[in-house]
């Protein structure tokens, strides 16, 4: 698990480097153009990063399916060579769908108006922006995107309907506490990150105010969160944020 902890914080570091930059840069009122060539290294990007993420938490559920369900076979099944090729495969297989939504999207030609109603560049924003026939690459890039957030979805709620089932056959209460409380935090993530999936992509218009919100959302403040959200699972964490809530309240 911590294994993925780590790929996970390595991705938590990365992922609001994408668009905050150019976004402070906005914020001070400084320049708000973008080179072609960055607004596909943003799309990329974001794509590379976000599909990792995506798969990330799907080699997450089935480590934690793994450690609950066969807890004797768990270093075993979870060896560090798996580990290993889950995680690299995680990476490899983000890259090509981030290069394929990239190629699709920037093969268009583009002759104006060159003003995206966002503050960095990703799919709804950039297609209106094509002089040509978008249907096709809106339909490429809007199943593709789907067809990996659903398929991860899936196999991350197939994982957790093991794990509810394992967990509910153990007698003791105090087990069953632990069980879920190792299964909480990933869990809170996992929901974290769809939502804002599902209400830029699978929205039937785009709203610009709801998809500005929704991106800094997904992009700064979720990362920002799961650093806090895994570490509560520490007792001295959840001492000391106490103790600090307390001096808060009384002074």
């Amino acid at each position: 698990m911590y294994f993925f902890l780590g790929n996970l914080s390595v991705f938590d570091i990365f992922f609001p480097s994408v668009s905050s930059p150019k976004m402070m840069l906005y914020l001070l009122g400084q320049s708000r153009t973008i080179s072609y060539q960055g607004c596909a290294c943003q799309l990329f990007f974001y794509h590379f990063l976000g599909c990792t993420e995506c798969f990330l938490y799907t080699v997450m559920a089935y480590d934690r399916f793994a450690a609950i369900c066969h807890p004797l076979r768990y270093t075993v099944i979870m060896s560090p060579r798996v580990c290993a090729i889950l995680t690299l495969s995680t990476w490899v297989g983000s890259s090509v769908h981030a290069s394929v939504l990239t190629f699709l999207v920037f093969k268009l030609p583009y002759c104006g108006p060159t003003e995206v109603g966002n503050f960095f560049c990703d799919i709804p924003v950039v297609l209106p922006l094509a002089c040509a026939d978008t249907s096709l690459a809106h339909r490429v890039s809007v199943t593709n995107v789907g067809a990996v957030a659903l398929l991860c979805f899936l196999l991350v709620l197939t994982s957790y309907t093991r794990i509810v089932i394992s967990i509910l056959r153990i007698s003791s209460s105090e087990g069953r506490h632990r069980a879920f409380s190792t299964c909480s935090a990933h869990l809170s993530s996992v929901l974290l990150f769809y939502g804002p999936v599902v209400l830029i992509y699978l929205q039937p218009a785009s709203t610009p105010w709801l998809d500005s919100v929704v991106q800094v959302l997904n992009n700064i403040v979720n990362p920002s969160l799961n650093p806090l959200i895994y570490s509560l699972r520490n007792k001295d964490v959840k001492l000391a944020l106490r103790k600090a809530l307390i001096q808060g309240v009384h002074t």
